[in-house]
């Protein structure tokens, strides 16, 4: 035999003396269960389930671009461009005493690529009507324009209130930390204030009665504003009286604000205002001891709101102010913003 025949050979019982064993199956692995994110739909549009849970989640915000326009805004200049991006988290689930409602809003505001911020806007849990954490006060509400000044110097305050709604009405009262409020020459802001808010709608009328005492000043104050639908716009009237400089009103002793709202075409609203001023202080955290010897004031301004298309819109304002005490002064701005 040749070498050839010898190796065939060889192979063949090679092959013979072998056990034929099975190969193993192949198994495929089971593919990993996906849960798809849900609409919940129990609170109004844009919720969704967190997966895994039964809270319902609502993610919303904004980015804005705004000129400021006036004496010196940005320093040396009359003009200043900034733009702001907010989000908020709305989370919501079912309890025993209705719904829990938790909401976070972060903001980020940018003069420039250096200067830069981020701050908690607010944070707080809502249950059974009673609100606990950082949020705005009644005193944050206004008419629809940019000329009324009959709000609080800060209005975000760490709080807790009791706030009753049924249908068209609405009560509440609120203790409020106002370590940021402002204070006398020479004394620091370290103080705590309780606030109430009433209001509510009657068909075409808006109404609401806001007060607070700051315990620290030892002054409060309180205000009524309402709007009615006239004509082819809103008239809104407001009227505050501060019995002295304090953390919920500081701007006057009192003052009167008027405007009207005309609804121009479905996306153009043009708002002229007015406001008067009885002993007007203006702003700032240090204020006076009373609002004695001080000079009156008014205000004039028109803001004009356009919708470009659906979630974004312009908005332009200018304002002119004359104290007695004081330079006149016009400042102003322009926006554009894109909410979600």
């Amino acid at each position: 035999m040749n070498i050839r025949m010898v190796l065939l050979a060889s192979a063949a019982a090679f092959a013979a003396s072998t056990p034929v064993l099975a190969a193993d199956a192949i198994v495929a692995a089971e593919p990993e269960p996906v849960e798809y994110v849900r609409v919940c739909d129990a609170y109004g549009t844009g919720y969704f389930y967190i997966p895994g849970t039964e809270t319902c989640l609502k993610i919303e915000g904004y980015i804005r671009f705004q000129v400021n326009v006036g004496e010196d805004v940005g320093g040396d200049s009359d003009w200043d461009a900034v733009t702001r991006g907010q989000v908020q988290f709305t989370a919501k689930s079912d309890t025993e005493y209705g719904p829990l409602t938790g909401v976070i809003v972060m903001q980020f505001n940018a003069d420039n690529a250096s200067d830069q911020e981020a701050i908690l806007d607010s944070a707080y849990l809502d249950v059974a009507g009673f609100r606990a954490g950082l949020f705005y006060s009644w005193w944050d509400d206004g008419l629809s324009g940019e000329t009324d000044d009959i709000g609080s110097v800060v209005t975000l305050h760490n709080s807790i209130r009791y706030q009753y709604e049924s249908g068209d009405f609405y009560a509440g009262l609120s203790v409020d930390e106002l370590e940021d409020g402002v204070y006398k020459a020479g004394e620091e802001a370290n103080n705590v204030g309780v606030a109430f808010g009433v209001g509510g709608t009657a068909g075409a009328f808006s109404y609401q009665i806001t007060g607070g005492w700051d315990f620290d000043n030892e002054d409060g104050a309180i205000r009524a504003m309402g709007t009615v639908e006239i004509g082819p716009g809103t008239l809104g009237l407001a009227g505050v009286y501060s019995s002295g400089p304090n953390s919920y009103y500081s701007s006057a002793e009192w003052a009167v604000a008027a405007e009207y709202a005309i609804k121009a075409t479905d996306k153009l609203k043009i708002t002229p205002a007015v406001q008067y001023y009885g002993n007007y202080f203006g702003g700032g955290k240090v204020v006076p001891d009373d609002f004695d010897g001080l000079g009156d004031a008014w205000k004039v301004g028109l803001t004009v709101d356009y919708q470009i298309v659906d979630n974004f819109y312009a908005k332009a304002s200018v304002q002119y102010l004359d104290p007695d005490d004081g330079d006149d002064s016009t400042t102003g701005y322009f926006r554009l913003q894109r909410s979600f």
